[in-house]
């Protein structure tokens, strides 16, 4: 188990991605030395309609998002959590993905996630229909990944309501949980925190949750960037600033509550997730 600083970038992005990079690269800038992992929200390079999604997703490895995301990782000697992008599915050539890539210091690939759970929901708000499953392919792998400040368990926002996947997250060894968000605003309003409150208590990891703020089209997010701890109390929260948010883990104190509390062993019904736990493609 290792400790380190960690920044969580809240963001306001739209359909303009070299404005969404300065906007990644001015928050960076302004980061402590000490910082080691950067977590950006959902969309975080790109926020716009399907078929934009679809003109601009990127092969894995190749193209000026992950060119520039590489090379800011590389500039700024940190890691950055890109919280999503329009990716080529690894599965169908002719369909694509919303993808969160790690990228190390020196500005290589270290894992991909795709996201698992499609947003296709009706609620009540300036939108009113959401329908992922049209747009994108559902992922088919679980990512858990070693970083400098611990072992990270990779999802995307909607998979924060089906706690399965943090637990087999768990079970693969994570100690931090990663949820990039672009949240609506009336359901983070009601859910958001309770629901990162219950996964950080239910699997005993650091939860680091990077929010998109503000109006993105016809869309309204809540923000609310979030980092909760093992226990469940919040270590830090960025209400509604289009800014970074540092702190510091410790993932050595989990290994404290984990052994007064053994949820895993103790759990009954333990994730039946193998048909999701592939080898992750950026791996030899």
């Amino acid at each position: 188990m290792k400790n380190g600083n960690v920044a969580l970038l809240q963001l306001c992005s739209g359909n303009n991605t070299k404005h969404n990079l300065a906007q990644i690269e001015q928050q960076i800038k302004q980061l402590p030395e000490t910082v080691q992992l950067v977590l950006t929200p959902e969309n975080a390079l790109l926020f716009a309609d399907a078929a934009t999604y679809r003109k601009q997703a990127e092969v894995q490895g190749k193209g000026p998002l992950q060119d520039a995301i590489s090379s800011m990782a590389k500039r700024y000697n940190v890691w950055i959590l890109v919280g999503s992008m329009p990716m080529v599915s690894r599965e169908d050539l002719e369909r694509i993905t919303s993808s969160s890539l790690l990228f190390d210091s020196e500005g290589n690939i270290k894992a991909r996630y795709d996201k698992i759970h499609m947003f296709d929901v009706n609620i009540e708000d300036e939108q009113g229909n959401y329908n992922e499953s049209v747009i994108y392919q559902r992922g088919e792998h679980i990512t858990v990944v070693d970083t400098p400040v611990g072992r990270l368990g990779m999802t995307i926002c909607y998979d924060l309501r089906f706690p399965g996947l943090f637990q087999a997250l768990r079970e693969q060894g994570a100690e931090i949980i990663s949820v990039p968000a672009a949240f609506t605003r009336y359901t983070g309003q009601a859910h958001w925190e309770p629901l990162l409150r219950a996964r950080a208590i239910e699997n005993q990891c650091y939860i680091l949750a990077p929010a998109q703020v503000g109006v993105h089209g016809t869309r309204r997010t809540w923000g609310h960037s979030l980092a909760v701890d093992g226990w469940g109390k919040v270590m830090k929260k960025n209400v509604d600033a289009v800014a970074s948010t540092v702190l510091n883990i410790k993932t050595d104190s989990l290994s404290v509550m984990r052994e007064q509390i053994r949820v895993v062993k103790h759990n009954r019904f333990r994730p039946q997730l193998t048909s999701l736990i592939k080898k992750d493609a950026t791996k030899e």
